[in-house]
C-alpha cells in the first residue's frame, strides 16, 4: 500500500512540475506580458535649451580629447563652448514620446533615465532609461532601455532589459536616429522598440 501511495505522489509531483516548467517556458519565450513579436514606432522630444527644457546637464565633464588639443585639454584649458558635450558629462531627460516628429502630435509616454558621456574622443553615452508609456494598449507599462549609444552613427541600437505590466519580463532591442537633432540644443528623435 505504501508503494502505491508513493508511486502515486510521485507521479502527481512529476506531473504539476512539468506542467509549471511548461507554464514559466512560455512565460518567460513571450515576455511575460504577452509583448513577443511587437513593435513600438515613436518620436522622443529631448530639449535643452528654450522656456520649458526637458533634458539637463546635472554634471559637467571635460571637453573630449582630440590629437591636437590631447594636452592643452588634460589641463584644463581650452575652450569649451566648442564642445556642446563633454567626456564625464551626466545629463537626465524626462522626454515627451510622441506618435509623430511634430510637437502637435499625439503624446504617447515618456522616456526618463540618464546618460553618461563615456568617451574621450567622439559622441558615445551609457543609457539607462525607462520609456513609460501613457496611452493606447500599452498605457501603464513601461520598458527598461539600457545601452551604448554613439550619436556619431545614423543608428544606434540599444538593448531593452526588461519592463512592467504588460511588457513585464520583456526583451528586445532599441534602434534610434536624429530625425531633427542638434548636440547643443537636442531636438528630435526617432524611436523604433523591437520585442521579442
Amino acid at each position: 500500500m505504501a508503494s502505491t501511495t508513493s508511486t502515486a505522489v510521485l507521479l502527481v509531483s512529476t506531473a504539476i512540475l512539468v506542467a509549471a516548467a511548461t507554464y514559466f517556458r512560455h512565460g518567460t519565450l513571450s515576455g511575460g506580458g504577452g509583448t513577443a513579436g511587437t513593435h513600438l514606432h515613436f518620436f522622443m522630444h529631448d530639449q535643452y535649451t528654450g522656456a520649458n527644457p526637458t533634458a539637463a546637464l546635472i554634471v559637467p565633464g571635460r571637453p573630449p580629447l582630440s590629437n591636437a588639443t590631447a594636452t592643452a585639454t588634460a589641463t584644463g584649458s581650452g575652450d569649451d563652448d566648442e564642445h556642446p558635450r563633454r567626456f564625464g558629462d551626466i545629463a537626465v531627460m524626462n522626454n515627451a514620446l510622441t506618435e509623430g516628429p511634430g510637437r502637435g502630435s499625439a503624446r504617447v509616454g515618456t522616456a526618463q533615465g540618464f546618460t553618461v558621456r563615456v568617451a574621450e574622443r567622439g559622441s558615445v553615452n551609457a543609457l539607462s532609461m525607462h520609456l513609460v508609456l501613457e496611452a493606447g494598449e500599452h498605457a501603464g507599462s513601461s520598458l527598461v532601455v539600457s545601452g551604448r549609444v554613439d550619436t556619431d552613427l545614423a543608428v544606434r541600437e540599444s538593448v531593452v532589459v526588461g519592463g512592467t505590466g504588460r511588457f513585464r519580463l520583456a526583451r528586445g532591442y532599441a534602434l534610434s536616429r536624429s530625425y531633427d537633432y542638434d548636440l547643443a540644443k537636442g531636438g528630435v528623435v526617432e524611436v523604433d522598440v523591437y520585442l521579442q
